[in-house]
């Protein structure tokens, strides 16, 4: 799973019949998907514009073809070793929805590589694992069972919930919980 996903291959899976599909990437050794219909592109690393007095995992905000987009380093979010870039690593811009006013937004996801596109359909997707209440796994939308290629054993596929990953730990970085705020005011006033 090491080929290179391009926006072009995102465009074509959304524009096919099955939305069954997951744009998976990896942070570390491990395998992670977000629904492909959230996927609105997949850019190189561009030029961040630090913000003061946010958290660790929010790296700053970009300027895409004049819109301004928060962008969240995922590895750092999940408490995950911060490493140097790579010529893998990329930001994923994905549509994320504030569940109390439904409003959706863009917003950048920092992650290792890109992996490729996979069709999992609903009876290879189980929920997430239920853990003690210390454990916290609401942003996990569920586990995505994908046989393996040539022989190899079958892989799981962590699939996320960007909602609650990112919506949420904006409005939480920004000390708001103001229905109103939206993903990019949460990053700015953070």
């Amino acid at each position: 799973m090491t080929s290179q996903v391009t926006t072009d291959d995102v465009n074509a899976a959304i524009g096919s019949e099955n939305d069954n599909k997951f744009l998976t990437f990896r942070l570390g050794e491990e395998n992670y998907g977000v629904h492909i219909l959230r996927v609105r592109e997949i850019i190189g690393l561009i030029e961040i514009t630090a913000l003061p007095r946010t958290p660790d995992y929010v790296k700053g905000v970009i300027n895409l073809r004049g819109k301004i987009i928060p962008v969240v380093q995922l590895r750092v979010r999940f408490g995950l070793e911060e490493i140097e870039d790579t010529e893998s690593t990329c930001i994923i811009v994905v549509e994320v929805e504030n569940a109390e006013n439904e409003d959706k937004h863009q917003v950048g996801v920092i992650v290792d590589s890109v992996s490729e596109v996979l069709d999992i359909p609903p009876g290879g997707i189980e929920p997430a694992p239920r853990f003690a209440s210390e454990v916290e796994c609401s942003y996990i939308h569920g586990m995505g069972k994908v046989p393996g290629h040539e022989g190899e054993p079958d892989e799981v596929v962590v699939l996320l919930d960007l909602d609650n990953i990112l919506v949420t730990s904006l409005l939480k970085a920004s000390g708001q919980n103001d229905s109103d705020t939206t993903p990019q005011d949460a990053a700015q006033a953070a």
